[in-house]
């Protein structure tokens, strides 16, 4: 069995090239998100974009942020080489908005602004005030962890190097 340390240096990659296939199919796959319900469901870039590049001994991290924000510089480092290190996303589900961070090293959320929860107007109305609050939370973690799944199931598939990949590159490219 690996070390934790060894395991977690070895395989971190996963998660910068997670970041930024979604980056990729937030923009070219506009079904990557399915909902059963029939709800109006969106993921989009968020207002932040972490990148970071490593020549030789040296790294050169790029952030790019603002909510009017070009990311022709993000796309200009993937050229060169860099990997999404964070990635900041909007979920809305109805007229509900999630807003967060997803680091791409560990899978860690920073940043999380849930839609707002319910008046509590008794005392009775704490117990639902939490529960409600901890679906919301939650409902970020099955996000991501469905995302992610995706990304999992297509990166041990053969259509990665095929297809995928490929067309990554063609992305980053343009």
């Amino acid at each position: 069995m690996l070390d934790v340390a060894v395991s977690y240096n070895r395989f971190k990659f996963l998660g910068h090239e997670f970041l930024t296939w979604l980056w990729y199919s937030i923009e070219n796959e506009p079904d990557i998100l399915k909902n059963s319900e029939n709800e109006s469901v969106s993921l989009e870039i968020g207002n932040r974009i972490v990148l970071e590049n490593r020549i030789g001994d040296s790294m050169e991290t790029i952030t790019i942020k603002g909510d009017d924000a070009g990311l022709e510089e993000g796309m200009l480092s993937l050229e060169k080489g860099a990997v999404v290190t964070e990635l900041n996303l909007s979920y809305k589900e109805g007229d509900q908005e999630w807003n967060f961070t997803v680091k791409g090293e560990s899978l860690s959320i920073a940043n999380l602004k849930i839609p707002n929860s319910s008046q509590i107007e008794l005392k009775e109305d704490i117990e639902n005030a939490i529960i409600e609050k901890s679906f919301f939370y939650y409902k970020v973690i099955q996000l991501i962890d469905s995302l992610y799944g995706q990304f999992i199931h297509k990166r041990v598939s053969i259509d990665w190097n095929n297809t995928i990949r490929i067309s990554l590159k063609r992305w980053i490219q343009q």
